[in-house]
């Protein structure tokens, strides 16, 4: 059984006075699913299904009108999927009907958040990188008030932003039974979104798709405070790597040698899986290459160190292929054996670029063979050196404060 109806904030979390959005709800066999309107209102607005104006609103016609196109929309397209005999993917009719239905006023026939999902689909994205678009567009549709062009604002990004910090951390069922309590986003997870919606408007403002981006009058706002220190190992700790020998041919085997590959190249995951060495051209008995970063598209010098042709040559000149959960799981537990803490993938990057420094290589050198944007990314390792050489200071300037106490 099958039926349609207008709820509003199925979910309860307007605070009173202010606007909530009104959903259509698709009930099939007695299991709800919601799509959002668009529409916002006071819930004292939203009386038997329908808007109605107050002594300071004259827009229920508009809303009421809106309304009933998605209501219709979505009926049509459940009505499709029975005639045509087809499981109902209330997900596909959502995407239908906004795609069919929040435009207006003649402004764009496309809108905001399938403009942005198209050029997530088309542009050359990693499938992590595309993913987190497809999640802003989903939040932008849950949120409602940041779905057409006309609806940026920088008040409205504030609005939004608020919204974020509103929301409840999605958990999953392991961590439910493992006794996780719910939890609101946080600063990191909030700002992950501006950053995707900063990006993708930077996008259409080079083509001309709007005349401003509201996050430019909104600089250093919404930016999450990275850490300052940055993890890698020693070389006492990179020879720990080396000397291990996991079962041969096991996947924690295949997990070490894809981490010395990357201690070794500075290269990051998604990187190696595409690595080929048939793009390597030997020069005077090395093997040379200036490639791109899959991310980021920025050009990288790489050259083939011993350790590295030592994996290679392992596995006939191919990278081991990993999927990357499975991966940071068999080296969380290769670090638990060796006795580093929190061993993950990106470490081996952070390794290579501070190992390359601390054996001289210049800043600006390390900085093409790592593929960074500009140099300040590279200088976080130039201030890990500093901060171990500070530490060598401290520890000589302890020593010399207990001599001087020993001769008083």
């Amino acid at each position: 059984m099958i039926t349609l109806s207008l709820v509003y904030d199925h979910r309860g979390r307007t605070r009173k006075g202010e606007d909530g959005p009104v959903e259509v709800r698709v009930t099939i066999n007695r299991k709800p699913y919601y799509i959002n309107t668009g529409v916002r209102v006071c819930k004292n607005r939203f009386v038997a299904g329908t808007i109605k104006d107050t002594k300071d609103t004259h827009d229920a016609d508009i809303l009421n009108e809106r309304l009933r196109t998605i209501a219709t929309l979505v009926e049509q397209e459940v009505n499709r999927c029975l005639d045509e005999r087809k499981e109902i993917d209330v997900a596909d009719i959502r995407r239908k009907v906004w795609s069919l239905g929040v435009a207006q006023d003649g402004v764009d026939d496309t809108s905001l958040v399938d403009w942005i999902k198209e050029r997530a689909k088309t542009l050359s994205l990693s499938k992590g990188t595309r993913m987190k678009y497809y999640t802003l567009c989903n939040k932008m549709l849950e949120y409602g008030k940041i779905t057409r062009w006309q609806d940026l604002s920088v008040e409205a990004i504030y609005d939004f932003d608020a919204w974020l910090h509103q929301q409840d951390v999605h958990l999953s069922e392991n961590q439910l039974r493992a006794g996780m309590e719910p939890r609101k986003m946080g600063d990191t997870g909030v700002s992950a979104y501006h950053k995707s919606l900063r990006a993708m408007l930077n996008r259409a403002l080079k083509i001309g798709k709007i005349d401003a981006n509201p996050y430019d009058r909104l600089r250093g706002e919404f930016k999450h405070t990275k850490r300052e220190t940055t993890e890698y190992l020693t070389e006492e700790q990179m020879q720990k790597i080396l000397d291990i020998e996991p079962v041969p041919g096991s996947q924690v085997d295949m997990a070490r040698d894809l981490f010395i590959f990357q201690m070794y190249t500075g290269l990051a995951y998604i990187d190696t899986q595409r690595f080929d060495a048939t793009q390597y051209r030997e020069v005077d008995g090395k093997w040379k290459f200036i490639g791109e970063r899959v991310k980021t598209g920025v050009p990288y010098v790489s050259m083939l160190l011993p350790p590295v042709v030592e994996v290679l040559k392992k596995y006939d000149w191919h990278v081991p292929i990993m999927n990357n959960q499975k991966y940071n799981q068999l080296l969380k537990a290769i670090g638990m054996v060796i006795g580093i803490e929190r061993l993950h993938s990106h470490m081996g990057r952070h390794t290579f670029g501070t190992w390359m420094l601390s054996q001289g290589a210049k800043i600006e050198n390390v900085s093409r063979m790592m593929g960074h944007t500009n140099i300040t990314q590279t200088q976080r390792y130039a201030k890990v050196l500093a901060k171990d050489v500070y530490d060598d200071f401290d520890m000589v300037a302890e020593k010399l404060e207990k001599k001087k106490k020993a001769k008083d």
